[in-house]
């Protein structure tokens, strides 16, 4: 007779604890909505129960949600959208036909010809296609396989799947994962949850944020100290930073992951987005191609991109893709497998993914309007671009690179000594001190540089340039009062 012997519970005690739970979720932080955002959402609370605070609104620029800043959505996009949640609407004659053809290929494509059927674990095969063929006219030419298309619930869940795969080994072993500093928090949180080895290279603040292969070495030896790096992490047009990488970065990039026998994942989410006057959006993919056989055939390189940035700012429909390049075929097959245990993307987020990547063509009904919507965001993003960075340069003790693209501005701040000493008393980052002061006085929502990470002794804030002009301005001269008040306050 089998004996099972058991501790049994305390009574009332929970199975679950904080101290009985995983200990890398712990671990896990996401400034981006972090303390900082819970207490804009509290006051945001306490302004509608009718008290009286020094402004009327919390004006959000602490995260790239282009529709929650008031952008209106494109209007093919939502036509699309609506023609294949409510199909009966093919009937209505107020929807341009090349969106009726839209939806109805779309749907063709799905189970019993609805939007809400699961799909096939990859994606619909005829997105995958188009996402594809969509590539192949971005990089010139250069062949892309639907095969090698994964769609994705956005982009950072495609970040977080590679990352799985990647994560491997104990002690001196385990994986490093080389990312930016500063960098996006899905990585650093990413890392933490998985149990992989965080390996930081900074990026260069006094050359617009630039990336050195110097940097990459130094930051690459010291890792090889203590653990085993396998993956090196590029955001490009770079968040929370906002630079563009020339060509022949991506190129150096490029030949140090081959020389270095380096896993590359290109975070390309902002490829429509560069401002900046002599920059311009280079494909890892492109580049790599084009840099030949020696390279081409022999670097492991994952893209990602999303319907949540660009001129699109979806963030909701959670559609995104990534297309994998020389990956080894046992490995793509595990890669597959582990995507089919959530069964699927969101139908929509897909259908949305697909609009993006076979947008209206010329003497399609809907692309004279079309063009103009998307012309108008864009226009008015590198209008938002400019004025933050010269806004900004004109405050003392505040200096910002040119925001040469992506969405957000990542100026350095002077902070007198007495308020980085009064910050640590109450425990708390010096940058992070000034922005919840900057909230509860102005209603400013920025998110602490401490949270994307920075050089030690300098502090940053990020934040969005996606408010409507007029209500930018007002933050940025609220910004400007705030931190001459501050700064003379803690003098």
């Amino acid at each position: 007779m089998c004996r099972v012997y058991y501790t049994p519970l305390p009574r009332g005690g929970k199975v679950l604890t904080v101290d009985t739970m995983n200990a890398n979720v712990k671990k896990v932080d996401y400034a981006v909505r972090g303390p900082i955002v819970q207490r804009a959402v509290q006051i945001e609370k306490e302004l509608k129960e009718g008290v009286k605070k020094p402004f009327e609104e919390v004006i959000k620029a602490n995260i790239g949600d282009a529709h929650a800043m008031g952008q209106r959505p494109i209007t093919f996009f939502r036509q699309v959208m609506a023609l294949c949640t409510y199909p009966q609407l093919l009937d209505d004659n107020k929807f341009p036909e090349d969106a009726k053809n839209r939806a109805r290929r779309i749907l063709q494509s799905c189970g019993g010809n609805s939007i809400g059927a699961y799909t096939t674990s990859q994606g619909i095969e005829c997105v995958r296609h188009d996402v594809a063929n969509y590539i192949q006219r971005r990089d010139g030419g250069i062949p892309s396989d639907p095969d090698n298309i994964y769609l994705t619930t956005g982009a950072s869940d495609g970040i977080v799947t590679i990352l799985k795969l990647l994560t491997a080994g104990e002690g001196r072993t385990r994986t490093g994962v080389m990312i930016s500093i500063p960098q996006y928090p899905l990585y650093s949180a990413s890392i933490a949850e998985l149990g992989a080895v965080q390996v930081n290279y900074y990026l260069n603040e006094e050359k617009c944020w630039s990336l050195d292969i110097s940097e990459l070495q130094r930051s690459l030896q010291a890792a090889r100290e203590h653990c085993n790096p396998r993956v090196l992490c590029i955001i490009n047009p770079g968040n929370p930073t906002g630079q563009v990488q020339s060509r022949q970065c991506i190129e150096d990039v490029i030949q140090f992951a081959a020389k270095e026998n380096l896993f590359l994942m290109a975070d390309e989410v902002y490829q429509d987005n560069v401002y900046a006057e002599g920059c311009e959006f280079h494909s890892f993919k492109k580049v790599l191609f084009e840099m030949g056989p020696e390279y081409s055939s022999k670097v492991e390189l994952v893209s990602f991109h999303s319907t949540s940035k660009c001129y699109m700012g979806e963030c909701g429909f959670r559609g995104g893709y990534m297309e994998v390049i020389n990956m080894d075929p046992e490995v793509k097959a595990q890669l597959t497998k582990l995507v089919s245990v959530r069964l699927c993307p969101p139908a929509p987020g897909q259908a949305l993914m697909d609009l993006v990547v076979n947008s209206p063509k010329p003497g399609e009904p809907s692309y004279q309007t079309f063009m103009m919507e998307r012309t108008a965001i864009l226009s008015a993003l590198a209008e938002k671009a400019k004025l933050t960075e010269e806004i900004l340069n004109t405050v003392p003790g505040i200096r910002c690179n040119p925001v040469q693209g992506a969405m957000y501005s990542f100026p350095c701040i002077t902070l007198p000594e007495r308020a980085i000493n009064e910050a640590k008393a109450k425990g708390q980052a010096p940058d992070m001190f000034y922005c919840m002061k900057l909230l509860e006085e102005t209603g400013i929502c920025l998110v602490p540089g401490s949270g994307f990470g920075q050089r030690e002794g300098t502090y940053h804030f990020r934040m969005t340039i996606l408010p409507p002009t007029d209500k930018l301005k007002i933050l940025l001269n609220k910004l400007k009062e705030f931190h001459q008040k501050f700064t003379q306050q803690y003098s």
